[in-house]
């Protein structure tokens, strides 16, 4: 592993392949830490949503007395994965959930990092052995699963292949407890611990709505009030985006059967458009 590190027992530096949302927000939250942040791709974006998020930490006093400027200066961004720095401790791939475009990128930043650069993942459903398989060291490779937002969700999804060192689990638990994460350490399989149970409830959520059981609204409020649920199945299912939601839940068909085939609501709605918080409409209206 890179030795050098940032105060808590960070990396000095990380890379981030990807700057929507998610890059954005895993982007943030190390660099609020004090580790200096390499994005790579949507660099137009990336550097805006960090600013926005970190003025959003500002404006709640969670940046202890730092300006956003001040954490900004550790962000920068580059183009392609390949234009990444060479003595990163840890790359982060958050580009969207496909095979084809997660195995590019992670060539790209193999082929670009120190040999004891850790690569993670931050896929929510896709085999970590596979894309492993691809890298020419898959020992320092590992599924690094944040949740949407990633500056206060306090999880991250630890997922291990056969082939991912017990020294590269070791290594970025500690990181995750010196973000002031919680993590969890999964075996990799399908959809892991989190997407396979949130996805499963959040189909038959979707099922009950287009069944006529009951509204989105009071579905959801079941869950929260009946069982302490901090958020219902289908307000998170906008907040991930029911895109990515159902993109999920066809891998998980593809692989676990048909008790994860999505609802034809599902589809009916990403083929208008309506892909919950992103695009104003999902289940809620989120134009108001």
């Amino acid at each position: 592993m890179n030795s050098s590190t940032s105060g808590g027992d960070l990396p000095a530096t990380v890379g981030v392949v990807g700057g929507g949302r998610m890059g954005a927000g895993i982007a943030q939250v190390f660099a609020e830490r004090g580790v200096t942040v390499t994005i790579s791709l949507d660099q137009e974006g990336a550097r805006s949503r960090v600013a926005t998020g970190l003025q959003r930490a500002a404006d709640r006093d969670l940046l202890g007395g730092r300006t956003p400027d001040e954490v900004l200066t550790r962000v920068h961004t580059v183009g392609e994965p390949r234009a990444l720095p060479t003595d990163l401790g840890l790359v982060v791939e958050a580009v969207p959930e496909n095979v084809a475009l997660k195995l590019d990128v992670l060539a790209q930043v193999a082929e670009t990092v120190a040999a004891t650069t850790v690569i993670a993942s931050n896929t929510s459903s896709l085999s970590i052995s596979e894309l492993g398989a691809a890298l020419p060291d898959p020992s320092r490779f590992v599924g690094m699963h944040f949740f949407n937002p990633v500056p206060v969700s306090e999880l991250v999804e630890i997922v291990r292949a056969g082939t991912t060192a017990q020294s590269t689990v070791d290594a970025v638990r500690g990181w995750v407890d010196a973000l002031g994460k919680t993590a969890i350490v999964v075996n990799d399989s399908p959809g892991f611990a989190t997407s396979r149970l949130g996805v499963h409830l959040g189909l038959e959520a979707i099922r009950m709505v287009e069944e006529g059981v009951a509204d989105a609204e009071s579905i959801d409020r079941a869950m929260e009030l009946g069982y302490r649920h901090p958020m219902g199945p289908l307000r998170s299912t906008d907040l991930v985006g029911l895109d990515v939601r159902l993109a999920v839940a066809d891998h998980l068909a593809a692989t676990l059967g048909a008790r994860f085939e999505p609802p034809q609501l599902l589809r009916d709605k990403v083929a208008r458009g309506e892909l919950g918080r992103k695009s104003g409409r999902g289940f809620y209206d989120w134009e108001g």
